[in-house]
């Protein structure tokens, strides 16, 4: 009689776990489905908005300035070739641009990229949306040691971006503004032949999505958008793959769209490309789940009040 008695006794422990853990669990889970539900995007979000995207002389930095012209923002574009900024800033006007400005240099100057947001936030007289596009130019090739490359990549790809957000941050800390970052597939699963690329777009994801985190729990107004791209049929992309990836491009005009409304409606990410199921298993929600537990285990107050 005693022992069926203590059978019958609760424990107290799946009560527990399902407070500590599941009732957690089960928020994100509602919350992801919340903010990841089709919001709706109007062209008007960008009216009148001071924009700034790099990369901007071709490909899809060249659609989005086309893009953001024809919603009547301000559009600040850079890149290395000043004729082709030249042309870009002509058609942005003409498109309806509410002004159109260039500043033409290299990423692969810190001193400049610096520099230059401090140039484009004085001409717009502020800044809205800070769009990073910019790469430097690769092949597609086993790794063969390349230690120049690996850091040049390193440097142009993550560390230039990392240089123009913070220089950035007081201006879009006044505006709510928002922060987008053009990044691929190849920064969230590995890809062969093109390690040093691959590599600088992991960087951003650890580099992004960690101070993105930061500003959420410092109430930072600032959105962090991390754009996860396939293969875009850009004239340098499809350059690249020729005769040794078999897979089918995405219209870099509908990307560039993508990408600016992803950045409108303050998304964490934006998934993009022909392979359309690849975004499902790319979200990877264990990862979601651990970051919000983990981030229990940190005394952040410490970091808030000071």
């Amino acid at each position: 009689m005693h022992k069926s008695a203590r059978l019958l006794v609760p424990d107290p422990c799946p009560m527990a776990c399902m407070k500590n853990y599941l009732l957690p669990i089960l928020g994100i889970f509602l919350a992801y489905y919340y903010y990841s539900a089709d919001e709706e995007f109007k062209p008007e979000m960008l009216q009148g908005k001071k924009v700034i995207v790099t990369g901007a002389s071709k490909g899809i930095g060249k659609e989005m300035a086309y893009h953001l012209a024809k919603m009547g923002a301000h559009v600040m574009v850079t890149a290395r070739s000043e004729e082709a900024l030249k042309k870009i800033v002509s058609d942005c006007l003409k498109y309806g641009a509410a002004s159109a400005h260039y500043i033409a240099g290299t990423m692969e100057d810190m001193t400049f990229a610096e520099q230059f947001i401090a140039k484009a936030g004085k001409i717009l007289g502020g800044l809205d949306m800070l769009i990073l596009n910019h790469i430097t130019s690769a092949t597609m090739e086993p790794f063969a040691g390349d230690i120049h490359f690996v850091r040049r990549s390193m440097e142009v790809n993550y560390i230039s971006y990392v240089v123009m957000s913070m220089a950035a941050l007081p201006m879009l800390k006044q505006s709510n503004g928002s922060i987008v970052v053009v990044s691929s597939m190849a920064g969230k699963m590995a890809s062969p032949l093109v390690a040093p690329y691959s590599a600088s777009k992991f960087a951003l994801d650890g580099f992004f999505s960690s101070i993105r985190t930061e500003y959420s729990v410092a109430k930072v107004n600032v959105s962090i958008t991390l754009c996860i791209l396939g293969l875009i049929d850009t004239d340098s992309a499809m350059k690249a793959v020729s005769g040794i990836l078999n897979a089918e491009a995405a219209p870099k005009k509908d990307c560039a769209l993508e990408i600016i409304k992803g950045g409108a409606l303050r998304q964490e990410e934006v998934y993009y490309g022909k392979l359309g199921w690849a975004s499902l298993l790319l979200k990877n929600p264990g990862r979601r789940i651990l970051e919000f537990l983990s981030l229990r285990n940190y005394n952040m107050e410490k970091f808030i009040n000071n």
